[in-house]
């Protein structure tokens, strides 16, 4: 099984226009002591406008070194011809994206993007507020309405919550990548939401385990799942669209 499972893990792959990057953690034994493991998975949809699982690999954490690892090896594997890369913004995530892919445009996940930005009102009566504000923002017909809506959402809270004013300055932007792709993909693209699905399903099947006595157990069972649900992917309807 193990064999099998690796050849999966190491398939050649070839054209993908969307990427889409996440990670969730696995309580994995290591060394007599129990550590949260991270557990990145890279998804893809190809030319053909079908979803794919391109790859997974469990890491000691999300820093830098393991994600720029497991994107080189989506390259050396064949990957190519990707329009926008959707994830979150983890410091070490974005640093690996840098490197490996520089020249294709990221999109930070605005569902992720309103939640940081909560963190940032200093008021409770001003959450629903401002969640509506950003939402209008990125729901804008043209990037040019969105970078204008965006002005003035800053220039609204300069006085009344000023750090959340310049970190919407700095932060929304990021988010906003996905003008630049044809409008019917725009959608499913603006969100990692494609791979919190999956994590929930992983979750749900992975919390029977509890604890995994290794790294290669926990790698072994996400990996059988994701072979699984790739194929069922496979199998069924176009995900987005590739008509002009």
């Amino acid at each position: 099984m193990d064999d099998e499972l690796t050849q999966w893990r190491c398939r050649p792959l070839r054209l993908f226009k969307y990427l889409i990057l996440d990670a969730r953690y696995e309580k994995v034994r290591q060394g007599g002591s129990v550590v949260d493991s991270a557990v990145l998975v890279a998804f893809g949809v190809d030319d053909k406008g079908i979803r794919h699982v391109l790859g997974v690999s469990v890491s000691l954490s999300e820093a830098e070194i393991h994600w720029r690892g497991f994107l080189d090896s989506l390259v050396s594997r064949g990957l190519h011809g990707l329009l926008c890369i959707t994830s979150d913004a983890h410091s070490g995530l974005k640093a690996a994206i840098r490197a490996v892919f520089p020249g294709v445009p990221w999109q930070r996940c605005q569902f992720h993007l309103q939640q940081n930005a909560q963190s940032y009102v200093p008021k409770l009566s001003m959450k629903k507020e401002v969640a509506e504000d950003i939402r209008i923002i990125f729901n804008a017909s043209t990037r040019e309405e969105a970078d204008r809506l965006l002005k003035l959402a800053v220039i609204k809270y300069e006085k009344s919550a000023p750090q959340l004013s310049e970190w919407m300055d700095i932060n929304i932007q990021e988010g906003l990548n996905i003008f630049n792709l044809k409008n019917t993909h725009r959608k499913k693209l603006r969100t990692s939401n494609l791979a919190e699905r999956v994590n929930r399903e992983l979750k749900r099947r992975t919390k029977v385990v509890g604890i995994f006595p290794s790294s290669e157990s926990c790698e072994r069972l996400v990996t059988a799942l994701l072979v699984e649900i790739s194929e069922e992917w496979g199998m069924g309807n176009v995900y987005l669209s590739m008509e002009d």
